[in-house]
């Protein structure tokens, strides 16, 4: 596999841990610039909606830049970015740079990417991308709760240092180890790429990407009090919980990234099922021991699918490389800003916490149901599209 490759999952890693660790940072930030725990949470759904809306602008921004350039001015931004944060005086000015910071995020997840996909043969891809992706989920296992223990004892202010130098070293890796690749304008033109998705195949990619990730994640985000109110799991045991769904993350993405290129529908479809089958499990309210097991096969089932997903919308989307890696970024978003935000009405309206395994599950059925579709579909001819 090309140094590039695990370069850019390193890099991934850095951006990776600022989009998760504030959960463990909120109170710490709340009573410093005298605002609500709620308040100090929007900056959790501002990056997420910076992550959302920022990877198509910025694709199609930088579309005519060469994606080296593209990699190393996000960096920037987004190092500058952590300084800003680290500096804040006010929460406006925190928020603010939280969601330039995500916009820099995204961009740098579409053309790593599509410099990932562009190096790598096409029959090493869907192994390529369990790489880089995993870059996100190292920092789910280790990146978090670093950061959250660092800011708990040198301030909050120390974990976005901490980021910022993490991406400025990765500044440095990709400058020296990465190559040059040439940017879209010297492959296709913008009309050509937005021509693509005339399709409805990589609509359908799109949305299955959401749904399936809005499966696991809806019951992440409440992981903590499902397991010690539901399910009755001493408080101090959920650190070890979380880091054994990192554990079963991290394993799955990479057994996903295995059968990715030879069977990607059957891959996401497999994953879906063992995510429905650990989300069924939990919702049951089982023993301790029983909940812990079905908490590591939803990391698994859910991640073992991201490689899958990755590769199929850049083979649908053969013709638009950097807008493929811009709608893989939104997509997944669309699934994380969605989950827990249906999640959190369901637990409003008093249906408890184990409401959220059943949102799970409809999604996950949802993802099945979307799957088989797609294999349908996958039997009948493409059409060509008209380059310009």
């Amino acid at each position: 596999m090309p140094l590039t490759v695990y370069v850019l999952g390193l890099s991934i890693f850095a951006l990776g841990t600022s989009e998760f660790m504030l959960s463990g940072l909120l109170p710490p930030i709340a009573a410093d610039l005298g605002v609500s725990i709620p308040d100090a949470g929007l900056l959790i759904s501002a990056y997420a909606f910076g992550m959302l809306f920022g990877a198509p602008l910025l694709a199609i921004a930088t579309h005519r830049l060469p994606r080296k350039t593209t990699l190393l001015g996000t960096l920037a931004v987004f190092a500058a970015g952590h300084a800003v944060s680290a500096l804040a005086p006010s929460y406006g000015l925190l928020f603010g740079s939280r969601v330039i910071a995500a916009v820099a995020n995204a961009g740098f997840w579409a053309a790593a990417a599509a410099t990932t996909l562009a190096v790598v043969p096409a029959g090493r891809r869907g192994r390529a991308m369990a790489i880089v992706t995993g870059g996100l989920t190292v920092a789910t296992v280790l990146g978090v709760p670093a950061g959250t223990f660092l800011g708990q004892h040198a301030g909050w202010r120390a974990a976005f240092w901490a980021v910022g130098a993490l991406a400025a070293l990765a500044f440095v890796a990709v400058v020296t180890l990465v190559p040059a690749v040439p940017g879209s304008s010297e492959r296709a033109g913008l009309r050509t790429e937005l021509s693509a998705y005339r399709s409805p195949r990589l609509w359908l990619a799109l949305a299955i990407i959401a749904i399936i990730t809005a499966a696991s994640t809806v019951v992440f985000a409440y992981l903590s009090p499902l397991m010690t109110r539901s399910i009755g799991l001493p408080e101090e045991w959920v650190p070890a919980v979380l880091a054994l769904y990192g554990v079963g993350a991290l394993i799955g993405i990479t057994t996903g990234g295995r059968f990715a290129d030879r069977h990607a529908i059957g891959t996401i479809a497999s994953g879906a099922l063992l995510a429905l089958a650990a989300l069924a499990v939990l919702a049951t309210a089982p023993s301790i021991p029983v909940a812990v097991v079905a908490a590591i096969l939803l990391g698994f089932g859910g991640f073992a699918v991201n490689p899958a997903l990755n590769t199929r919308v850049f083979a649908l989307a053969e013709a638009a490389p950097s807008l493929a890696g811009a709608s893989t970024t939104s997509a997944f978003n669309v699934g994380i800003v969605t989950a827990p935000w249906a999640g959190g009405l369901a637990i409003d309206a008093g249906l408890g916490y184990l409401s959220v395994t059943w949102l799970g599950i409809g999604f996950a059925v949802l993802a099945l149901g979307a799957t088989a579709w797609a294999a349908l579909l996958e039997r009948r001819p493409v059409p060509a599209l008209a380059t310009v």
